[in-house]
């Protein structure tokens, strides 16, 4: 990370250094914040972000799910993202906005407690590495996916990312790069911070989000690129086993960006090396962030 950065709070910009809360936080102690994660890329027109307008709609639906009023519109917050990519003078990032219960008076009940706002970038290297074409090794993890009963599982909030890093911790305790969590029916729904995905027969398959899953917006976007190429797809159901025999399996996500799987369970997929539908996906969406695609132009948001 830059520690030299500057980072938004509350519209103001603060030296990275100085980007401090205090201890007793509401949002630390309950898990009572929500946040994205958005991709600035580097273009022949200069750093463009992607989806900036889908990524802040969902912010504030978060939001709206755990009761936050902000001070800011979705506009204001849209325009504090590009300016911070601006300030810090960066080509490419990872672009972190958080809303959050901030420090006032402690109990289980936030609503007493102002909401704060703010947003950091910085570079961050690809957390799964695999060696040249072959796809990653992953597990299904013994821990149960929540679902909707216990938290909104179409917010993006913190307090859903503890039952991912206890899957992650698994994985890769267990030598594998990614974990594969399953819901409380048994059926797939997601890595534990990127969606999923399986081919068979040249179809694209997708859980549906009843099943948990985030409504991701690289989900939203591989099946956009899919339509457009013809590539059959469909939202359903997937059962474990069914993924052991597929043609191919990936993950997508702002992070990970699309990202195939070789192995499951120390099962090899098709060949265990990145599938010719995922590869497609894939090369096409790099075009698209890197602003190469005139169709999908819209989808970015230049910040010169």
């Amino acid at each position: 990370m830059n520690d030299k950065g500057k980072i938004w709070m509350d519209g103001k910009f603060v030296e990275w250094n100085n980007a401090k809360i205090h201890i007793l936080t509401h949002a630390m102690h309950y898990g009572t914040a929500v946040f994205e994660g958005i991709r600035c890329y580097d273009t022949k027109n200069g750093p463009a972000i992607f989806r900036l307008e889908d990524h802040v709609r969902r912010l504030a639906n978060s939001c709206k799910m755990y009761h936050m009023t902000i001070q800011f519109s979705e506009k204001d917050l849209a325009d504090a993202i590009v300016e911070t990519v601006r300030v810090n003078n960066v080509k490419e990032c990872y672009i972190r906005p958080l809303c959050y219960y901030g420090y006032g008076k402690m109990g289980v009940n936030p609503l007493p407690n102002k909401v704060s706002a703010s947003i950091a970038l910085w570079d961050w290297e690809d957390h799964i590495k695999t060696e040249g074409n072959k796809g990653m090794r992953v597990i299904v993890s013994s821990w149960t996916r929540i679902d909707s009963r216990s938290l909104p599982m179409h917010a993006k909030a913190i307090a859903n990312y503890a039952n991912s890093a206890l899957a992650r911790i698994e994985a890769i305790k267990s030598g594998a790069d990614e974990a594969i969590m399953l819901n409380m029916s048994g059926m797939v729904v997601e890595g534990t911070a990127e969606n999923i995905f399986l081919v068979r027969d040249n179809t694209l398959i997708t859980p549906p989000l009843t099943s948990g899953a985030l409504d991701g917006i690289t989900r939203s976007t591989v099946l956009s690129i899919a339509e457009d190429l013809g590539i059959r797809s469909q939202i359903c159901d997937i059962t474990r086993d069914e993924m052991y025999y597929a043609d191919e399996v990936f993950l997508t996500g702002t992070a990970a960006g699309i990202k195939s799987i070789g192995e499951i369970d120390k099962i090899i997929i098709a060949n265990g090396k990145v599938g010719e539908i995922a590869a497609q996906l894939r090369d096409i969406y790099d075009q698209i962030v890197h602003g190469e695609t005139e169709k999908f132009d819209k989808w970015l948001t230049y910040v010169n």
